[in-house]
């Protein structure tokens, strides 16, 4: 069985403990990771702390380090791709994607420039707005894009002159582990440590006092545990958490010309993202059309093991989230609704479940309430277009939601109505290191990606000066 390293000031640590890594198709356990200790944590913490003080000088070799790691990553996508796979659920194409995506995603933060502004200027005075790095970042994963959402923290942060702790989720520590360590050999010692374990390390991390800044992208119910505990010495914090996204489809669609991109949007990735459509309020004159089109491209998702490359979809992460996933179906079930297609747990090893439609179903139950974050619709049929922006809007998330129309003007009034960070006209939550990103409600506060992403790892700095 292949060894896993802590990265810790630039080496690889072992740990006196290991906690088990299952592979979600086959529910076997297939690595062990190692589980950092409290020590270990301030090791970390203190050579970020040293590193930060040169790191957060020279620009030029900030940008020449994260240009190598993108480099790394897309060299290395191959090797890292079948573990990824083995961790996470997603198909091998899957896992390449995102590691793909990930060094794009570095290319793109590369091309912003970090701003000085002038605010005032006049005969006598000047007033500039800089952008100074804050420390040692905190960085707690999710385990459903654990690449790409470590990169969308990582490069900017690194970018700003900051140096970070981060820590992956205990089901995905693996790939993440192993990519610090090709990073190691790029970055200078410290400016990057990576370290996973699970729930404790996390809480250790919101509680350092030598960490700056935490952010945080998970569930709604952890990211109140971080802010209450970063609240306790003002530490800053951003928190990106679950949303609840309703996607409106007005009379005036063709089904079939957007049941593809609905489908993708709601069941990509089994459903296990945070922007993913999780409500879907379809005119009642397409109803019954618009459902049929998405129940026949459920119908024909291949399921099974991600290694497998002619699987559409892989299995649900974890099997507390497949739980859930069943549990809400059941719910449903018990309360009228009707399951056209799916519906349920595969009889065979490791944690499938299909891509399942439900219909019948309203407001008030609680596969339509709360966040399933994981392959299963709600269709609900309206008809009048402000009370379905009232329904939509009935949640305490407010990440994500969109508006599908050929009447684009009426798209953008309708989306605008819409109390979230991100809302869509024919298009759903998009995700892009330039576009900023955050969530409203009790979907997180803070801005990431883009220069406001960037504002969210400095300390704005006002510099006066008398001419």
């Amino acid at each position: 069985m292949k060894e896993f390293y802590l990265i810790i000031g630039g080496d690889k640590k072992t740990a006196e403990r290991t906690f088990a890594v299952i592979n979600p198709a086959t529910e076997s356990v297939f690595a062990q990771a190692p589980d950092c200790s409290r020590e270990q944590l301030d090791l970390a913490v203190e050579t970020a702390s040293k590193a930060y003080q040169d790191w957060k000088i020279d620009e030029a070799a900030r940008r020449s380090g994260l240009s190598a790691c993108a480099d790394v990553l897309r060299s290395s996508a191959e090797e890292l791709a079948e573990l990824f796979t083995q961790e996470q659920g997603k198909t091998i194409q899957q896992s390449k994607s995102e590691l793909d995506w990930a060094a794009w995603w570095i290319d793109k933060v590369l091309s912003m420039e970090i701003p000085v502004e002038v605010v005032l200027e006049n005969d006598t005075e000047r007033h500039e707005m800089h952008r100074k790095p804050l420390g040692v970042i905190g960085a707690i994963m999710p385990w459903n894009y654990p690449i790409i959402l470590a990169i969308s923290k990582i490069a900017p942060a690194l970018l700003v002159g900051n140096t970070m702790v981060l820590k992956p989720s205990p089901y995905t520590p693996l790939t993440t582990l192993r990519m610090g360590e090709l990073f190691a050999d790029i970055l200078p010692p410290g400016v990057l440590n990576i370290i996973s374990g699970g729930d404790e390390l996390g809480a250790w991390i919101t509680n350092h006092s030598g960490i700056h800044k935490v952010t945080f992208t998970g569930s709604v119910a952890t990211g109140k545990k971080v802010a209450r505990s970063t609240a306790s010495n003002l530490r800053r914090v951003t928190l990106e958490l679950g949303g609840n996204d309703a996607a409106i489809v007005l009379a005036d669609n063709d089904p079939k010309e957007i049941a593809d991109d609905i489908f993708n949007n709601a069941f990509g990735q089994n459903g296990q993202a945070c922007i993913a459509i999780k409500r879907l309020y379809v005119h009642e004159d397409i109803y019954y059309e618009m459902v049929d089109e998405l129940r026949k491209r459920a119908e024909k998702v291949v399921l099974g093991d991600g290694l497998d490359p002619e699987v559409d979809i892989g299995p649900i992460n974890n099997l507390m989230q497949l739980e859930r996933v069943i549990e809400l179906t059941e719910d449903a079930k018990k309360n009228g609704a009707e399951i056209l297609t799916g519906g349920k747990r595969l009889d065979r090893p490791g944690y499938f479940f299909p891509p399942t439609i439900v219909t019948s179903i309203s407001d008030g139950v609680r596969l339509v309430d709360e966040e399933q974050f994981g392959p299963v619709l709600p269709v609900i049929p309206f008809s009048d277009e402000d009370d379905v922006i009232e329904r939509a809007n009935a949640t305490d998330f407010g990440l994500g939601g969109s508006v599908w129309t050929k009447d684009l003007e009426r798209g953008v009034d309708l989306a605008a109505r819409l109390d979230c960070g991100t809302a869509g006209v024919n298009q759903h939550t998009d995700f892009h290191p330039i576009i900023p990103f955050g969530g409203a409600k009790q979907s997180g506060y803070g801005m990431q990606n883009g220069i406001w992403g960037l504002d969210e790892l400095s300390q704005l700095q006002v510099i006066s000066i008398s001419k």
